[in-house]
Formats: C-alpha cells, sequence, structure tokens
C-alpha cells in the first residue's frame, strides 16, 4: 500500500529538503518528499492520499528512557501523581481499603513529599491508621524511595537484624529505633517480594493501555526497562512480542535488559539490536546511585544542606566492573543511572577499562556535573541520556541540595550539547510525565508551566528546533538506528508526529502547553487521530 500525506508542513531535520509539503510512503518507509503537486503528480496512481489540512508535523517522537510497565500500574494499581497533600494520599489509600478483603495488597506509585502543603512523608503510624489489616507499598516519583506499612513488614518477615541488600536502607527513627516505613533503594525488594504477582492478562491488558496513551502524546518510539516489573527477560519480551508484533499495535520499543537477567539474555541467544524495527533488545540496564529526593545520589562533594553526607553508591568500583565485564562479554553496551557526579566518574572510570561495542553505551540523567567529566562524556560511543522535564520537578528545591555553584554545571543540557556530547532526550516516565512537549517546554524554558521568571540557570535553555532534535533525530543513536529513523528521509522508517500548531513559529514557549498531538504515524499507518 502506498500512502501519501499532502499539504502539511512537514520539518524534516534533514537538511537537503528542511521542510516539505507532502511525504509518500510504501512498505512503511519515506520513498520521496516534496511539494503536495508533485508528489500527487509522480505518485498518486492507486495511492491512498491523506490530506494533513496544512498542519505541521515533525519526525516521529522518541522517548529514549521511560518505564513503560510503571507506567501500567496506573491502569490497575494508585496513582498519586497530582497529589499535592499528605491527608489527599492518605484519603485516597483508605477508599481503596474500603474496596478490599484484610490482607490484600495495596500498591501505589508517584506520590512526591515535596509536594506536598501540610506537612511530609506519612509516618508509618499514619499508613497503619488508614490500612491496618493491609499491606502498603508505594513507589515514590523517583523510584529511589518505598514506603510500606507495618502490616507489609509483618508480612515480609522484617526483623532487626535482616540483611539489606547492597546500596539500600531502611530508615530507622532515631528515638524508637524501628522501621519509620520508608525503604529507600534495593531495600524495598525486601517487601516486594512478597506482592502477589499480576496476572499475564492483567498486565497485558495494562501494557496495552499503556503503549495507546504514550502514542497519543505522539511517541512513535520508546526505549524502556521493564523486567524486574514484568517477572523476567522472557514474560517481558513475550509481552511485547505479542502486543507489538501480534497485534501490530505500532509503539517502537527498544528494550533495556536489567544486568540480573545476563544469564536469561546468554541462554536465550539475545543480544543489543537482536528483534526487528518495532522490538528490540537494547542495552543492559545498571544503576551506580539513587537520586536527589532523599539525598541518595551519589556526589564527589557533601550535599550543601546535609555536610557531611554524599549519597550512595549502588556497587562498589569491584562490583561494577563485574557487572560491566559481564555486559561486554556478550558484546553488550550498558545503560547506567547516573544522576550525582561521582556515579558519572565511576562508571566513566569502569568504562575506560574496557573497549567499546558496536552499540553505543548510556549515561543516563548525568545530572550533575563537572568540567572534566564533559570531555569523558563526548566520546562517540557514549550517549547522555537526559530528562529536561526534571527540571520542573526538582526546581527551586534541588538548589539547597546542591548549592550555588554545584547547580550551574547541574542539569546543564546546553554545555553538553555545544561540547559535542551526543544527548537523547527522554522523561523517566512515570517520574516524569510521558508527555514529549512537556519536556521540550521545560528544555526551553528552565521552568515550571505557568511560572513566570526566566528560568532556573537560564543559560542552559535550548532553542526549541534542539529541543525537539533530542526527541527526533537524536533519540535515535542510543540505538544505532539514526540510519534508519529520527529524520525524515527516502528509505527511513515512516514515522511522523502531527501537532495542531507550528512549535517552530512560536515566539513564546509557552504556546507549546496549548499545542495538541492531532495524529501519531508509524510506518505510514494512523496509529493515534484525535478526534474533533
Amino acid at each position: 500500500m502506498r500512502t501519501i500525506y499532502k499539504n502539511g508542513t512537514i520539518y524534516t531535520f534533514n537538511s537537503r529538503n528542511p521542510i516539505v509539503q507532502a511525504v509518500v510512503i510504501e512498505n512503511g518507509r519515506f520513498i520521496d518528499m516534496g511539494t503536495s503537486a508533485d508528489m500527487v503528480l509522480q505518485w498518486g496512481g492507486q495511492a491512498q492520499i491523506i490530506d494533513l489540512e496544512g498542519e505541521t508535523a515533525s519526525p516521529g517522537l522518541i522517548d529514549s528512557h521511560l518505564h513503560l510497565s510503571i507506567m501500567a500500574d496506573s491502569f490497575i494499581n494508585l496513582d498519586f501523581v497530582e497529589i499535592t497533600t499528605k491527608h489527599e494520599m492518605l484519603a485516597k489509600i483508605q477508599a481503596k481499603v474500603s474496596q478490599l478483603e484484610p490482607g490484600e495488597w495495596i500498591v501505589g506509585s508517584s506520590w512526591d513529599e515535596n509536594l506536598f502543603t501540610d506537612g511530609g512523608i506519612p509516618t508509618i503510624a499514619e499508613l497503619d491508621y488508614v490500612a491496618p489489616a493491609n499491606p502498603i507499598f508505594l513507589t515514590r516519583t523517583c523510584l529511589h524511595a518505598t514506603l510500606v506499612n507495618s502490616k507489609a513488614l509483618e508480612v515480609s518477615g522484617y526483623h532487626p537484624s535482616i540483611s539489606v541488600p547492597e546500596g539500600g536502607t531502611i530508615v530507622i527513627d532515631d528515638i524508637t529505633k524501628q522501621p519509620t516505613g520508608l525503604f529507600l533503594e534495593s531495600a524495598a525488594n525486601l517487601v516486594r517480594q512478597y506482592i502477589p504477582e499480576r496476572s499475564y492478562d492483567d498486565w497485558k491488558k495494562a501494557m496495552r493501555q499503556t503503549m495507546h496513551f504514550a502514542m497519543s502524546k505522539g511517541l512513535t518510539s520508546v526505549h524502556t526497562n521493564d523486567p524486574l516489573y514484568l517477572g523476567g527477560l522472557e514474560k517481558t519480551w513475550d509481552l511485547f512480542n505479542e502486543l507489538l508484533n501480534g497485534e501490530q499495535l505500532g509503539l517502537r520499543s527498544n528494550l533495556l535488559i536489567n544486568h540480573e537477567f545476563l544469564p536469561n539474555l546468554k541462554e536465550a541467544g539475545m543480544y543489543t539490536g537482536y528483534g526487528n524495527d518495532t522490538l528490540q533488545i537494547g542495552a543492559v540496564k545498571i544503576f551506580a546511585d539513587g537520586a536527589f529526593g532523599r539525598r541518595t545520589a551519589l556526589l564527589s562533594e557533601p550535599y550543601s544542606d546535609a555536610p557531611g553526607h554524599f549519597g550512595d553508591a549502588m556497587y562498589d568500583q569491584e562490583h561494577l566492573y563485574e557487572i560491566v565485564k559481564g555486559a561486554r562479554e556478550l558484546d553488550m553496551p550498558i545503560a547506567v543511572h547516573t544522576i550525582g557526579d561521582q556515579a558519572l566518574e565511576n562508571v566513566l572510570d569502569v568504562l575506560d577499562q574496557f573497549p567499546a561495542v558496536s552499540y553505543r553505551d548510556r549515561l543516563i540523567h548525568a545530572q550533575v556535573l563537572r568540567e572534566e567529566l564533559i570531555p569523558r562524556l563526548k566520546a562517540p560511543s557514549r550517549i547522555a541520556d537526559i530528562q529536561p522535564r526534571f527540571i520542573a520537578s526538582d526546581f527551586p528545591w534541588v538548589q539547597e541540595r546542591l548549592g550555588a555553584e554545584r547547580i550551574k554545571l547541574s542539569y546543564a543540557w546546553k554545555t553538553l550539547m555545544e561540547a559535542g556530547v551526543i544527548c537523547a532526550g527522554g522523561s523517566d516516565s512515570p517520574v516524569e510525565p510521558v508527555d514529549p512537549i512537556l519536556g521540550i517546554h521545560a528544555a526551553v524554558t528552565r521552568k515550571k508551566p505557568g511560572e513566570t521568571h526566566a528560568g532556573y540557570v537560564p543559560e542552559q535553555k535550548l532553542s526549541i528546533v534542539d529541543a525537539f532534535r533530542l526527541f527526533t533525530e537524536l533519540g535515535a543513536y542510543p540505538t544505532n538506528e539514526e540510519t534508519v529513523k529520527g529524520t525524515i528521509a527516502r528509505g527511513k522508517l515512516a514515522d511522523l508526529t502531527v501537532y495542531s500548531k507550528n512549535p517552530f513559529e512560536m515566539t513564546d514557549a509557552d504556546e507549546l502547553l496549548s499545542m495538541e498531538i492531532k495524529m501519531t504515524i508509524i510506518g505510514g499507518e494512523i496509529k493515534y487521530r484525535k478526534l474533533t
């Protein structure tokens, strides 16, 4: 089937034909582009012709880092996104309890005490009051902290001498010497393992809804990390394969595989690039440190608001070396969560001991930099996988964490791009909203929607074009797919996102917030269309 999309303003991000009116698609790829009149004249015979009615389009939007499985939780479990008081959070838990039998688990995500106007994190006593007979497991928006209640401690067999996994912390009250209910990093696994597994069909339904939701936000490709939540490598692959290659939902997915599943990859004969244009195995995912919210991101100098505290390394250097060695033995790249500058340095020190492989290594987040680390990121075999939307969630409070001097090279996307570091843009959803336009807005304005100041560290603002490049052209680089997608050119995959306004002619970036996604086109097929 040949399809022509005509009468649009289509930005190709291809210097040979930067703006065209029409594209011609056959067998899921672009075969020509130009004026509407020429394309219809040359290719119109027996072609399906779709009129864009003057709308603006770009290469299909790409999210370089998110967690579709955790997003799927919002279709099954409690979702605390946009909850702004502790009272609301506790009321939502109590309402859920009324729907359950004693002993049934309450699982939820995306709470953020920084938004609360009536106090901090719920105490274990408060959680026990609203759910005395139901175990609770509630993951913070950053995914690095979890709240549990006394029933969850009971079910999981907690005792004061319990062995905590490397990199994890159970927060203990200084006075009572009892758990506060807050479990940091890998410590949450002590409780998570007792949560009953959802059925395969439940996961499949929720993941289907999640993929449709992502496409409604204009996304045509995602790089997603899911095996720890979906029950392992085999189940993760099967779910995605059935939805994408079986049901042909459309959302191109590159799967980051947690390092714990390296033996499974080897046994299955899977490797980076295994799959097809719709579904592929990606890099080996590793966590090097935590996050700023609980001061677990690893810094080279102490936190400005907590003298003597540097954050936490998930692994010592010897263990980190062995993990990377295991990936390299399968000729696979790594994708490492590195928020603090010391975590970034630790990972680079290990990476420098190994030759590069065919696919690029990814330093995910890279939020705190030092001048001497930037040239080490510039290697063509390395990617800075950044999340501009963190600006909206982390400021202004993160300035107290890092201090006036260190903040100058934090969230420093412009510095990285001007230095020649390859950057790709993502959301880390559900840590941030999956909507890439919000990420683009944050990269351009360096502020929250509705704020009127000049932006946080305004010298790091990106142009609208460069912000879009993060989520189109550059989003293809982490998976070595820059020759097949990310720009519009003959032979490339026919992925397009169509907008209700022209973002590239906006003089006020806040106009992005009222721009709607009109169509999401993947392989030439309309996978989402806004109903009028």
